[in-house]
């Protein structure tokens, strides 16, 4: 055996050696904190507290840090950004649509849409890193495909063998509205975007021979799911992950686990379909906890259970319920 390739072999023992028995927790949040401030942010901030006190490497907020409600004001935004950099450990975040496609509503300001998630991306995701007193450093979109400068936002990261992937897909059926036509022509591009950084996901995947892929993204995938179909062609998922996410999810085969808040109730099942009407076995879905239940879920990630992942609810006794 030569020199360079017992070298290798060292090298690839040592890599497998560092995966193999690793455990570590991260922590999933979203679609909080609703409310006036002074009913809201003490429960919130409680919880980040908590968080902080079981040292996850890192929490994912999965979008919706506002109500629909309240406004889209810069000085929200800063709020909410204050809120993100109080986690010891990182924080990745994801935006929802309360940030910025609801935010035309008159209750949210009258704000343009467009106008507010370009000041997101000004303020959330201007460097290659995520926030939170450590940050980590994530790969953009926007650096690694300039076709897709503009979305910065859809990031990624590895751990221990496992990839973690934000993809921007939000709640109000992502944005997909066809009563208007700016809204229509966003969620195109968008969606464009979304598809092939998914598809780069699994090729990274493949590339570093990964055992699981983590995707997070704020919108609920059913929330326009009809009695025939989970993905009609009305719906703001069905290119991203009904034609995309799931088919090349059970080609590879390993892990999957998608996590999304939106519909503000705790669940982890496995309800996909693909397009034969068969489960999709090797897909999970996370579904975090909303308000008014201020509560997260910690994520073990540990190479040596065959499941790969388990699940425990964080409950916050200062949530509302």
């Amino acid at each position: 055996m030569s020199q360079r390739l017992a070298a290798a072999l060292l090298l690839a023992l040592c890599a497998w050696a560092a995966q193999a028995g690793e455990r570590f927790d991260f922590v999933a949040i979203g679609d909080m904190p609703y409310g006036p401030r002074d009913k809201a942010w003490p429960p919130y901030e409680h919880l980040i507290g908590q968080i902080n006190r079981l040292r996850p490497a890192f929490t994912l907020h999965i979008g919706d840090f506002k109500s629909g409600g309240s406004p889209c004001s810069d000085e929200e935004f800063e709020a909410q950004l204050g809120f993100f950099n109080r986690f010891d450990a990182a924080l990745v975040y994801t935006p929802g649509d309360n940030e910025w496609t609801d935010c035309h509503h008159p209750q949210a300001g009258g704000f343009d849409p467009v106008e507010r998630l370009a000041k997101l991306r000004q303020m959330f995701f201007a460097r290659p890193l995520s926030l939170g007193r450590q940050p980590l450093a994530v790969t953009r979109q926007s650096d690694l495909m300039p076709a897709y400068a503009l979305y910065r936002e859809n990031l990624r990261f590895a751990r221990a063998g496992v990839l973690f992937v934000t993809v921007h897909i939000v709640g109000s059926n992502n944005n997909f509205e066809v009563r208007d036509i700016l809204a229509v022509e966003e969620f195109k591009a968008r969606d464009a975007a979304n598809i092939a950084w998914i598809r780069a996901a699994f090729d990274e995947a493949r590339r570093s021979n990964a055992r699981a892929i983590v995707f997070a993204m704020q919108g609920d995938a059913f929330e326009i799911k009809m009695p025939w179909g989970d993905f009609p062609p009305h719906s703001g998922f069905t290119a991203s992950i009904g034609e995309t996410l799931l088919p090349l999810a059970e080609a590879w085969g390993q892990p999957v686990l998608l996590i999304h808040g939106d519909s503000h109730r705790f669940v982890i099942d496995r309800p996909f379909k693909n397009g034969a009407g068969k489960p999709v076995q090797n897909v999970v879905r996370l579904e975090v906890f909303g308000a008014p239940d201020v509560h997260a879920v910690r994520v073990r990630v540990d190479s040596d259970d065959p499941a790969l992942f388990s699940y425990s609810p964080i409950f916050n006794p200062m949530s509302p319920r």
